[in-house]
């Protein structure tokens, strides 16, 4: 067989792989959007207003928690977890320099505090409003930690 034949069989294959990771990626996302409650939330470690660090992902409503994946993740498991007496929401603002091209369209940054380390989250204003009802919500005796 000649050598161009391997090279297009390595291509097809490469293109294959390719095209079962975005579908792996689509499948993944729409079923986790399915369980409900689910909304597009981007997370920062950094406090300071830059593009850099920003993940882009969907959080999903649990009972006692927020679930946060990662969009170009194959994993099945949240990167954090955000129970809902242990996250302090504190202020909001707008993008501002690169960060409006880090984050979606519309979005707004929250600062946070939580032991993951996470310090901002980028939500459209809806998604906040629901954030900020659900960390409310919680039951009798538990404490909550937004402040705005």
């Amino acid at each position: 067989m000649p050598l161009w034949w391997w090279l297009v069989d390595s291509l097809l294959f490469v293109v294959v792989l390719l095209v079962l990771l975005v579908v792996g990626l689509l499948v993944r996302g729409r079923l986790l959007a399915r369980s409900g409650g689910a909304f597009d939330m981007s997370v920062t470690r950094g406090a300071d207003a830059r593009a850099q660090g920003w993940m882009h992902g969907l959080a999903v409503y649990g009972e006692t928690e927020l679930r946060w994946f990662r969009t170009f993740s194959l994993s099945w498991r949240p990167r954090y977890r955000f129970t809902r007496g242990d996250v302090q929401v504190d202020g909001r603002r707008e993008p501002v320099g690169d960060e409006v091209h880090a984050i979606h369209p519309g979005h707004l940054i929250v600062g946070t505090k939580h032991s993951s380390g996470v310090q901002q989250f980028a939500m459209s204003p809806n998604a906040l409003t629901g954030l900020l009802s659900w960390l409310e919500s919680s039951p009798p005796g538990q404490r909550v930690n937004n402040v705005l």
